[in-house]
């Protein structure tokens, strides 16, 4: 049984405030900064250039990524760190779209990120081969997935409302139409169980920023299926990406698996970040992790809305259909979000009208979640969002 009070003291929380944001940005962990400083000091300041030897640097970006494998069931050998999210689904979309050259769809859905559509919309016009970004409502994904369609592109757990899709039903109808599939675990990775291998994803991205506690700016990750390691097209074919980087030959040859999948220098300070964090998912496992997400989330819904009739549920109540977040909609929900925050409650918005709270087992418990009630019912209630101060936006939401 995982203690959670445990992994709670490893991170360092602000006297007065209850987090509830880390589906968006994870805290520090409180070994992160120790880390960080033996790296900077002992590494980078001893060892100089001579660290990518002797301190493992360039074997940081698949040993962290094997760490990040086991939470979301993918294959050891088969994760690799790097670069932002982005750009690994860049890669991924450009790869999973070579695999079927005589289609010309790319199906995703309105829950998806826009930054995964933006990225497709720019793939699309860099090929010129007249592809189509096909975006359906989440509910009608299945009903879509026909023999046209090249690449289903899906977000597994919607960045507004927290619904979670069926990774292992969606993927075995695409596969039934030859579809080729991309799953973004950016809201999944550590907050939910994941089974890539299970479900026989062909592809999955996602970032480390959030659930995972990596830091601003931590490097995402890729997972490409054993059955293609050896043949996908990295699409951004980078030194690091080559077979033999330091024989610094003067054309692109891949290399092995998915280290074809590395682009740039790793980011060696942020991937010792991000590897301190990890130690912590050491302590438990994610079915602990998801059985108790589901406890703080039912919870909160039920506290909420006994007394915050004005809130609007967004987030599914079927357990198998929500991740690990709630969100309920009001109109003027940014103004009352920045009241929650004023008053030490911090989740965020996102537009038109979804305030948006995270859970994370390691560090919420249920004194958060009732404190978190108790707050958010005097903000509702008595209107205290309905301030000037509160309404006007700033450039993150």
């Amino acid at each position: 049984m995982t203690d959670f009070a445990a992994t709670k003291a490893r991170f360092h929380l602000p006297e007065g405030v209850i987090y509830l944001d880390g589906n968006s940005l994870g805290p520090l962990p409180r070994h992160a900064q120790e880390r960080m400083s033996r790296t900077m000091q002992d590494e980078w300041g001893e060892m100089l250039i001579t660290g990518w030897n002797k301190a493992g640097w360039m074997d940081q970006p698949t040993r962290v990524g094997d760490r990040i494998a086991r939470l979301i069931g993918a294959e050891p050998g088969h994760v690799v760190m790097g670069d932002t999210l982005s750009i690994k689904v860049y890669q991924a979309l450009a790869s999973a779209i070579a695999m079927n050259p005589d289609r010309r769809v790319i199906l995703s859905d309105s829950g998806n990120f826009p930054s995964d559509l933006y990225m497709a919309e720019g793939l699309i016009g860099f090929l010129g081969k007249g592809h189509e970004l096909r975006v359906v409502a989440p509910e009608e994904v299945a009903d879509n997935i026909t023999d046209e369609v090249a690449v289903m592109m899906i977000t597994e757990v919607d960045y507004r409302t927290g619904r979670m899709h069926d990774m292992k039903a969606l993927t075995a109808k695409a596969h039934a139409h030859g579809v080729v599939t991309v799953w973004d675990l950016a809201h999944t990775a550590g907050a939910t169980p994941v089974d890539l291998r299970g479900a026989n994803a062909d592809f999955a991205v996602g970032c480390t920023y959030k659930y995972l506690n990596g830091g601003p700016g931590a490097p995402a990750f890729i997972y490409v299926n054993p059955r293609h390691a050896d043949a996908a097209l990295p699409a951004l074919s980078g030194w690091l990406g080559h077979d033999a980087p330091f024989a610094f030959e003067p054309s692109y040859r891949p290399g092995p698996g998915i280290e074809r999948m590395r682009v740039g220098t790793p980011p060696v300070l942020a991937l010792a970040a991000l590897d301190a964090a990890l130690d912590i998912w050491d302590m438990t496992d994610m079915p602990a992790i998801r059985a108790r997400s589901l406890e703080l989330t039912d919870r909160f819904i039920a506290g909420i809305e006994a007394a915050c009739p004005m809130l609007q549920l967004a987030t599914p109540r079927d357990h198998a259909q929500r991740g690990s977040q709630v969100s309920f909609r009001f109109a003027e929900g940014y103004a009352a979000m920045q009241a929650l925050i004023a008053r030490g409650v911090i989740g965020d918005f996102r537009a038109p009208d979804i305030m948006r709270f995270g859970f994370t087992p390691l560090y919420i418990d249920d004194s958060d979640v009732d404190a978190a009630i108790a707050i958010i019912t005097d903000v509702m209630q008595n209107d205290l969002w309905d301030r000037p101060e509160y309404k006007t936006r700033a450039k993150v939401t």
